[in-house]
């Protein structure tokens, strides 16, 4: 009987999935097979632990961008009344504990309009410009909270006002570069007492932003904005002009390339209830006219005040199959939010703690049908990244082991020697 390498053994053991059954790699050992146990510096524990590994609960930030311009009151009326059913698949978390707290900027950011006369006017918004907006009491009064945890008593309450962000603010809607604002410097590491957004973005904690508007994204990082609102509905000067705005790849580069402050990536989803078509998703320029006037609006998307070609790409750019897009003209969001707190909930990678060696990792994941597929770094179906100084081992799921929207549990063993 020929004695395999260490590596070898290790992938038999990953097979036989069991403690008991690892009596045969015991057995080879006796033999006079190597143990992996005695290599320089090994990890592997030489006896079963009665210790799990533990997988920590998830921590996602959530950043909602609600368009407040005047076409906005019904939209957000109706996300509002199906915050319940989002909450609640949030909490459900696809087999993984969720940890989350949520935050709601504007797309208000400035808003350059021509006159009548021919001259500009550009009005600034700086009490919102990406600043997080303040959770109101039930009185309607702005309070000094910022953001609300998932673990507040009253997080429904608030997360219902904080929606409710008014019909008062630009006509010229911004939500790429509200964003970009929200999450760097300075506001990032600003205090909140000094209307900054400090202390929103946690070390290790994923950021989800969910843009809601029903306008074409207008922004530029150019001061002042190259683009100027006409009077003329049947006009869209953002679409028009789109070469002179910051381009969406670069937005999407900045949010790609956000870290922690230990200086780890931070994972990034984008989610968009915009104007693009209810059929197909997908965006195109039409015109209505209605009574005297004409509009700009998305084919088949009656409440649209403009197409979402930016909207669309930006959505594409997180996600190829565009799940984390859908229609502002639906006329109601239940299961847009529902799908969106699937794809909050779902990450491909979870932090481990008293995890001795990767190599002995299983994973068990239960899927919504009651199957449990088991993956390992072994088989290649998991990639394991060590652990830091101030940061937790991590677990990526890879290829067929991919977690999906639905799964209802993530188990972490370890295989063992004993």
């Amino acid at each position: 009987m020929r004695c395999a390498s260490a590596p070898a053994v290790l992938e038999v053991d990953v097979k036989a999935h069991t403690c008991a059954h690892l009596l045969t790699l015991s057995a080879l050992l006796a033999m006079g097979c190597h143990s992996p146990v005695d290599e320089a510096g090994s990890t592997v524990p030489d006896t079963c632990e009665a210790t799990p590994p533990v997988v920590a609960p998830q921590k996602t930030d959530l950043l909602f961008v609600i368009d407040n311009s005047n076409s906005m009151q019904e939209e957000q009326q109706a996300i509002v009344t199906e915050l319940p059913a989002f909450l609640a698949a949030l909490k459900e978390g696809s087999g993984v504990a969720q940890e989350f707290r949520v935050g709601v900027i504007t797309t208000s950011v400035y808003q350059r309009l021509t006159l009548g006369d021919g001259t500009d006017s550009i009005r600034s918004f700086p009490d919102q410009a990406g600043r997080l907006q303040p959770v109101k009491d039930e009185a309607g009064q702005p309070t000094a909270e910022r953001f609300i945890e998932s673990s507040d008593p009253l997080l429904l309450d608030k997360f219902q006002r904080l929606v409710a962000q008014g019909t008062s603010g630009s006509g010229q809607e911004t939500p790429f570069e509200a964003v970009r604002l929200a999450v760097s410097s300075p506001l990032a590491e600003q205090p909140t007492a000094e209307g900054g957004n400090a202390g929103f973005l946690r070390d290790g904690a994923r950021l989800m932003v969910v843009v809601v508007s029903d306008e074409e994204d207008c922004s530029s990082k150019l001061r002042p904005p190259p683009v100027s609102l006409g009077l003329d509905p049947s006009v869209d000067a953002c679409s028009d002009n789109a070469d002179k705005l910051t381009p969406v790849e670069e937005y999407y580069q900045d949010f790609q390339a956000l870290r922690d402050s230990r200086g780890v990536s931070r994972e990034v989803l984008w989610a968009t209830i915009g104007p693009v078509a209810l059929t197909d998703k997908r965006a195109e320029l039409v015109k209505e006219t209605v009574g005297d006037k004409t509009y700009v609006r998305n084919a088949d998307c009656p409440t649209s005040y403009g197409p979402g070609f930016r909207q669309f790409a930006l959505a594409t750019e997180f996600d190829a199959t565009r799940a984390n897009l859908d229609s502002i003209c639906k006329s109601d969001y239940r299961q847009t939010l529902i799908g969106i707190a699937g794809l909050a909930t779902v990450a491909q990678s979870i932090d481990v703690v008293n995890l001795p060696d990767p190599r002995l990792a299983l994973v068990n994941v239960t899927r919504a049908d009651g199957s449990v597929q088991t993956c390992s770094v072994a088989n290649g179906d998991l990639r394991y990244e060590p652990s830091g100084e101030d940061r937790s081992a991590r677990l990526y799921f890879l290829g067929p082991c991919l977690r999906r929207v639905g799964d209802t549990k993530v188990e972490v063993k370890v295989l063992c020697a004993g």
